[in-house]
């Protein structure tokens, strides 16, 4: 049980990173992660509502990691122009 709370929190969050820089979109990463998440969930690979909870965080702290890296690419654009 801690081993799949360790992952449930950590994996979201990279593969979001993931899929963010792989197709240059946060929204796309955040999307495919939740994709891939759900059906990992109606597979039936998610026993408990708190791994669930904790996947949801992990996918929200990766979806703001990735929103502040666009912000901090976009100010960064505009000050070389």
């Amino acid at each position: 049980m801690i081993t799949k709370a360790i992952f449930a929190l950590v994996f979201p969050f990279l593969l979001v990173i993931l899929f963010s820089k792989v197709t240059y979109n946060h929204y796309v990463g955040i999307a495919l992660t939740a994709a891939l998440l759900f059906a990992s969930y109606m597979k039936g690979y998610t026993e408990t509502y708190f791994i669930v909870g904790l996947d949801i965080i992990s996918l929200v702290a990766g979806a703001l990691f990735m929103a502040k890296k666009e912000v901090e690419k976009r100010e960064k654009a505009e000050k070389h122009h």
